[in-house]
């Protein structure tokens, strides 16, 4: 048998082991955790919906008339009015024919890649790419080859030499460690002169990049024929949970006959498409939440500059900052735990070795003085 008190040991010893915290109260940026009142830059609720009234009024309905649970996935009993209408919302939102919602990002990156691509088939993913999409691509059969980050020069010379099989090119909008985006006008371009399949996970950018929040896509001006896979995420900047695939109408309906993450699980309960019904409303009417958002991150991004604090480049939410050792970002982590800031230690296999890092989030719901107490307490850690 294999030893696994050894193994957490050795976890240990590397400054690599992980531990779940006990959060209490609704999804704000002071709340208790472990039993203390702290100020969180970690969470991905970007735009401070996951504790809005109206989400939260929406959810309650939703349970009034729905219950709890939805009893059976989609294609028993479980695909209820309340998931149809959300997916004709999403597809209208993402300017697609169609929307299929999933469970978690997690299953609908599964589902999308592993029903498009199998034996024989090419997948190419940025080296940086979500861990489920590495998963997705490997339960394919496909054979996945990886490119340098944000290199489409390095993706078109591997093409070159792909052969005939069927291909897709897979990316993350914005990336989730490093904050950055994905080049996608070029990796659009290159997919249309390859005859391959540009599929864009933009969980990170849906909501909040855009002059209307359609993410990523939206920000480079590309149109949906630029990237006929578009996978995006409810439990991020929209504040509740789940996720949807939207393209065509061809698309959907393969997946609903061959995606067996969409087939083989649960519905998702009806109340949460309810409350991200709310949700997409918030985002369509309240465009001051991504302007407060963009205020907030500039705001950080000046201090750290003036306090000689290196953050990577990124002009979204997810501000990394990069320390290299990850006993040293843990112990960062932790002084700023002693001054009540949570700002977790991110370290391998999240991120390559050698680039432990902070990954500082920010959120429309922080206040200036928030950032303010942020970079008070980075300055006085940062000599560690």
């Amino acid at each position: 048998m294999r030893d696994l008190r050894a193994g957490l040991e050795g976890r240990h010893a590397a400054g690599l082991y992980r531990k779940r915290r006990i959060a209490e109260g609704p999804q704000t940026p002071e709340r208790i955790v472990d039993g203390r009142r702290l100020l969180a830059f970690c969470s991905n609720d970007y735009l401070g919906l996951a504790a809005h009234p109206a989400v939260a009024e929406a959810f309650r309905r939703g349970v009034d008339a729905y219950g709890a649970g939805s009893g059976a996935a989609h294609l028993v009993n479980g695909h209820t009015r309340a998931h149809h209408a959300l997916e004709e919302e999403l597809a209208a939102f993402t300017g697609r024919p169609r929307a299929l919602l999933f469970s978690t990002g997690y299953m609908a990156n599964l589902g999308a890649i592993t029903a498009l691509a199998g034996r024989g088939d090419r997948v190419f993913g940025d080296r940086l790419i979500h861990a489920s999409l590495i998963d997705a691509a490997r339960l394919s059969g496909a054979r996945l080859s990886r490119y340098a980050h944000a290199d489409p020069a390095h993706l078109e010379a591997m093409l070159d030499g792909s052969g005939p099989a069927d291909t897709l090119i897979v990316t993350d909008g914005v990336f989730s460690m490093d904050g950055d985006l994905a080049p996608l006008p070029a990796l659009a371009d290159i997919a249309r002169r390859q005859d391959a399949w540009l599929v864009v996970d933009d969980a990170h950018g849906i909501g909040v990049l855009g002059d209307r929040g359609r993410g990523t896509l939206e920000r480079f001006a590309l149109s949906p024929d630029d990237a006929p896979v578009l996978v995006g995420t409810l439990g991020k900047a929209l504040g509740t949970a789940g996720a949807f695939v939207a393209g065509s109408e061809d698309l959907v309906e393969h997946l609903i006959q061959n995606a067996r993450s969409y087939i083989y699980t649960t519905a998702m309960p009806a109340a949460v498409a309810e409350a991200t019904r709310a949700s997409l409303r918030l985002v369509d009417g309240e465009g001051w939440r991504r302007e407060r958002l963009r205020a907030l991150i500039a705001r950080l991004r000046e201090g750290a500059r003036q306090l000689g604090i290196e953050l990577m480049e990124s002009e979204t939410p997810i501000q990394p900052l990069v320390v290299g050792d990850s006993r040293l970002a843990a112990a960062l982590a932790a002084r700023l735990l002693d001054a009540g800031i949570l700002v977790p230690a991110i370290r391998p296999p999240t991120v390559p070795p050698g680039s432990a890092r902070l990954r500082i989030t920010l959120s429309a719901a922080h206040e200036d003085e928030h950032v303010d107490r942020l970079l008070d307490a980075l300055s006085r850690g940062a000599g560690l």
